[in-house]
């Protein structure tokens, strides 16, 4: 299994995001893996962990989330690989619950996301961002 963090989408993955999903509400996997220093993409001198810059977001974006129907369901830091084998581990994990596919797209392409957004940019080395959706019974 080839795994690759990362900050945006690429054109397929945009492109598969627009497409109708499942009905209902869809549950986003984060796992999310911080820069030591932010980094900014204006270039602004602003001397924050990664960690601190993706909080910023988080107080920004949990708003925008709520105000969409949406809602964290859990975060929390990353503390043991107890099955597998990993060269190195994600920092974080979050579970963001969303009305549907096309809601997280909408909120995702905003104007007061992407406004938002710059600290995401700024505080992540990368991550991977797994829709899920209702289905697996064996779990139930």
């Amino acid at each position: 299994m080839h795994v690759e963090n990362r900050v945006h989408p690429d054109a397929e993955q945009v492109a598969a995001l627009q497409r109708r999903g499942a009905d209902g509400p869809i549950v986003m996997l984060n796992l999310l893996k911080f820069r030591e220093r932010a980094a900014y993409p204006d270039g602004r001198a602003d001397d924050v962990s990664g960690r601190e810059a993706f909080a910023r977001y988080g107080m920004g974006f949990a708003p925008l989330l709520h105000a969409i129907g949406g809602r964290i369901l859990f975060s929390g830091e990353v503390s043991l690989l107890a099955i597998g084998q990993a060269d190195d581990l994600w920092d974080a994990v979050a579970l963001a619950e969303y009305p549907s596919r096309a809601a997280f797209f909408q909120l995702a392409t905003s104007p007061e996301y992407l406004a938002v957004a710059v600290h995401r940019e700024a505080g992540l080395a990368g991550q991977l961002l797994i829709e899920t959706a209702p289905g697996f019974g064996a779990l139930r």
